[in-house]
């Protein structure tokens, strides 16, 4: 498709509290990436939702809203009421006719959690132990269909970092939405536990992930080969758990598939929708 001159504008809600990640630079890796390879100009400003109370208005062609640390619970912080004040006006802009050209959202883990509680899709309760390391995740019969998810297997990898999961999706909030589930955790027959949901289209142009799949491989790979990091693993997980981590982020068809697929064609869809040929 040929597009405009003008640059494709992207706003990442900063979800991070101030805590040191690795997510940030993957998001900002992949979409400059993204640019270059779609030969467009690209521009993404950082909004600091949670300590300055930055929040976007509708002037970007897409949004992505990171993981972050904590409860996403809310508990009525004024950070909290813009963030879930955004998540209504973007729906709501995208559900009028007039607004021809629509806004495009990716939400990341705990901002995924976020939006399940505040449109009420589904429980999100704190997980026995934390879900850390690379696991395969299942497409539901919808989630094989998705556009997002074509270019992986079924399962594909991914990699997981939480405390809290999204479970027991509420059907009838689904289909007053117009959401569809896309993802499920792993099988694990020897486990007593309802599966965690791992990805929802909410609507047509909002999309969300529990998992991370701005995760870069290469870069974890460099982040847990540090010998503090590799102890702290292997203290917390064992080192089975770290072995096979090392193995994922190393194997081409898992971790490094994901990245290249989910996020790009995400911001491929955004751009295709946002921009009109420059002969039109």
């Amino acid at each position: 498709m040929i597009h405009n001159t003008r640059h494709f504008r992207v706003a990442i809600l900063d979800m991070y509290d101030g805590f040191e990640n690795e997510g940030m630079r993957c998001i900002r890796k992949i979409i400059t990436s993204f640019g270059e390879k779609e030969a467009v100009p690209v521009e993404y400003t950082i909004f600091d939702v949670r300590q300055k109370l930055k929040i976007p208005g509708m002037d970007f062609d897409a949004y992505i809203s990171t993981g972050g640390p904590g409860n996403p619970s809310p508990v009525g912080e004024a950070w909290e009421k813009k963030y879930f004040s955004f998540l209504d006006q973007l729906f709501q802009y995208n559900q009028k006719r007039q607004n021809r050209v629509k806004k495009h959202l990716f939400l990341i883990c705990h901002s995924f959690q976020m939006a399940c509680i505040h449109w009420q899709l589904a429980r999100v309760s704190k997980r026995r132990k934390t879900s850390f390391g690379t696991f395969p995740v299942h497409k539901t019969s919808t989630g094989r269909k998705d556009p997002l998810l074509t270019g992986l297997a079924d399962p594909f990898w991914i990699v997981d970092s939480r405390d809290f999961q999204v479970t027991q999706p509420d059907q009838f909030m689904f289909d007053d939405m117009g959401a569809k589930l896309l993802c499920l955790e792993k099988i694990r027959p020897h486990v007593p536990l309802e599966r965690a949901v791992m990805a929802i289209r909410f609507s047509n142009e909002i999309v969300g992930t529990q998992f991370h799949p701005e995760a870069d491989a290469e870069g974890m790979l460099r982040y847990f080969l540090r010998e503090d990091k590799k102890t702290a693993i292997v203290a917390a997980h064992g080192e089975t758990k770290y072995n096979d981590m090392i193995a994922h982020l190393n194997d081409p068809d898992k971790i490094l598939l994901t990245e290249s697929v989910i996020l790009p064609a995400f911001l491929k869809n955004a751009l295709d929708k946002s921009f009109t040929p420059a002969y039109a």
